[in-house]
């Protein structure tokens, strides 16, 4: 097998007592691991707490990082309230944004405008924001004004959730002229520049959105890599790891990609907690053998082959302080996460 090299995985370390809690109380800190593929050498090379004043007024705030973007030597991450972006290899916080609006962070991505785009899933909107941290552009992605649920005179960083939230919008990014939107309820992606653009993903609710040429790959939160065409309305591809991975026990929550190539991908699963089990007890009662043995796998990084159908590795990182996995970068300093 050929040289591997190092990634960047970014997500959360739980409480000691997170079982007992809720989602949006259970995790204590942001990660960033470095996983070598090659020798499987893996240690933490970044931990934060958010600072008091901008997470929710409970005695467990959700502290940890979602999913981040690599462009050249910056890594820009995002907590539930914050924006941050890192210097590489180092670290080095060179800014920071936290607003009123943000609530439930999923995603920040970078433009060649010099803006960010951000995955406010807390209040179903896309944000475009200076590095001043002015808002410049609001997008509903349900539609209709950005503000026609929520109210613009709550600080939402000190709200503890919004849920249920009625798209969830996980994942940001642009293509072919368009800034998309990956919609979690609507098992799809919309481009919000041009809302008759939308891509349906269908199989599972989706996470994700990295674009490859022409092609843009989604994970599915049951175990599936979902293909689509930008040209196209429907998913070019769907590949089930499921039917990859021996064994007959779930998967865990698969959320977390990156493309190396035309034939394989790196992607990131989080261990089923059993809160999170009967959450979604509907896509397991769905999965052939899952139904009386959902099992119990490490949070992991795994390689597939999908071409070849099959799982060639997998990496566990638990025992590194890594619980909750939610994106995985290239570690190389040319490195560029668009």
């Amino acid at each position: 097998m050929s040289v591997l090299g190092s990634y960047y995985l970014v997500g959360g370390e739980q409480r000691h007592d997170a079982h007992f809690r809720q989602e949006w109380q259970r995790h204590k800190r942001g990660v960033i691991l470095e996983l070598d593929l090659d020798s499987g050498a893996c240690e933490v090379r970044h931990h934060y707490v958010s600072p008091p004043e901008v997470v929710a007024k409970d005695p467990y705030p959700a502290i940890l990082f979602k999913a981040a973007t690599r462009r050249g030597n910056r890594l820009y991450s995002c907590t539930q309230t914050e924006i941050l972006v890192w210097q590489l290899p180092d670290f080095e916080l060179v800014n920071s944004i936290s607003l009123p609006d943000f609530n439930d962070v999923h995603h920040v991505r970078p433009t060649d405008r010099g803006s960010f785009l951000v995955a406010n899933t807390g209040l179903d909107m896309v944000l475009e924001v200076s590095p001043e941290g002015e808002v410049l552009e609001r997008w509903n992605v349900l539609g209709g004004e950005p503000w026609g649920r929520f109210s613009p005179q709550v600080d939402y960083r000190l709200v503890l959730t919004t849920k249920p939230h009625g798209s969830h919008p996980n994942y940001v990014f642009e293509a072919d002229g368009g800034i998309w939107a990956t919609r979690f309820q609507q098992r799809d992606a919309l481009c919000l520049t041009q809302p008759e653009r939308r891509l349906e993903i269908g199989v599972e609710k989706p996470h994700d959105g990295i674009v490859w040429g022409s092609r843009v790959y989604f994970t599915t939160v049951d175990g599936h890599i979902v293909v689509a065409d930008l040209e196209g309305h429907e998913a070019a591809a769907v590949y089930d790891l499921q039917k990859m991975t021996p064994g007959d026990r779930a998967l865990g929550w698969c959320r977390g990609l990156w493309v190396l190539d035309e034939e394989r991908v790196l992607v990131g699963f989080s261990r089923l907690r059993p809160t999170r089990v009967r959450e979604n007890l509907r896509w397991l009662r769905h999965r052939v053998g899952l139904r009386s043995n959902p099992g119990n796998r490490p949070t992991r990084v795994a390689l597939y082959n999908l071409r070849e159908a099959r799982l060639l590795r997998e990496w566990t990182v638990e025992e590194h302080g890594l619980n909750v996995l939610f994106s995985i970068h290239p570690a190389a300093l040319e490195a560029d996460g668009s």
